[in-house]
């Protein structure tokens, strides 16, 4: 078991592979994983030929599809297959079957998933020009309701130690009455999975109209908070039955968010006497 991001992840996993890749893999290649992940198993005893007549495809294109994975060929996805020993999908839905463990390792499957995609989707630039923006704004504002809105106060937590003037709030009440004093030198997250948080979006609007900048953190995805938005920070994140609090996305928002902390503090000049300060007024709050 290999530790990524603090989660578990199970390594080499075929099926784990073909979600995390299945969004950028032709319409040929597509056949072809819909057919392993509906039955992990049954590729097993299946040759080339075999395979490539089931999906309607050819030879070549299971080949392709193999390397896009990592593998060195179709021979090699079906020794993994089998060495795993993968008979379900291990990202798939918590049953009551499942005992403790096997749901922790189904859920932190599913994140490592949804971090993955996220980085297929994020854009550098963009993610560069949010830090910069963030390194010269004298206000930075979080919005964020339900289960964004811990998000939210999460990050203005954290841009605080840095000593970055920062208010995070979840009532739609204050974030109206808050963007109408934004100007030109703040910067205003709103963050919401869906995009269509009313509320988010009117009060990104309010910003954007009195001058500041703005940027979403949002699934990937056209939404009405795009078209207030001056930069969109997107994620990746599947959100199933049994994640009924959003862990995926809440994951997938947090860590673009410590992205942008981690940076700041490295690159803001104040950040390190910032920390330091803040590390000293906690002193007495401990034994």
């Amino acid at each position: 078991m290999k530790f990524i991001f603090g989660l578990v992840h199970p390594m080499n996993k075929p099926v784990l592979d073909i979600r995390v890749a299945y969004e950028k893999l032709s319409k040929a290649e597509k056949r072809i994983a819909d057919h392993i992940l509906n039955d992990p198993a049954g590729l097993l005893p299946l040759s080339i030929s075999e395979l490539a007549a089931r999906c309607h495809s050819s030879e070549a294109t299971i080949v392709r599809f193999s390397r896009k994975l990592g593998y060195s060929g179709y021979q090699q996805l079906k020794i993994s297959l089998a060495r795993e020993g993968n008979k379900h999908e291990p990202s798939g839905g918590v049953t009551a079957d499942d005992p403790a463990i096997a749901v922790y390792k189904k859920l932190c499957s599913s994140i490592y998933c949804s971090l993955e995609k996220t980085a297929g989707v994020l854009q550098a630039e963009t993610l560069a020009a949010v830090c910069a923006l963030l390194q010269s704004a004298e206000t930075v504002y979080l919005f964020g309701l339900g289960n964004s809105a811990a998000i939210a106060a999460d990050a203005a937590h954290k841009f605080l130690r840095l000593g970055l003037r920062t208010y995070a709030y979840s009532d739609s009440h204050l974030q109206a009455i808050a963007a109408s004093h934004t100007d030109e030198r703040c910067a205003v997250i709103g963050i919401s999975h869906s995009g269509s948080s009313k509320d988010i979006v009117d009060a990104l609007r309010i910003a954007k109209n009195n001058g500041a900048k703005t940027v979403a953190i949002t699934n990937i995805g056209k939404s009405p908070l795009d078209k207030v938005s001056d930069y969109i920070l997107h994620t990746a994140a599947d959100e199933t039955a049994y994640t009924i609090l959003g862990l995926n996305s809440r994951i997938a928002q947090l860590t673009i968010l410590d992205t942008i902390y981690s940076y700041l503090a490295c690159h803001l000049p104040q950040a390190a006497a910032a920390i330091e300060k803040t590390e000293t007024s906690l002193l007495s709050k401990k034994y």
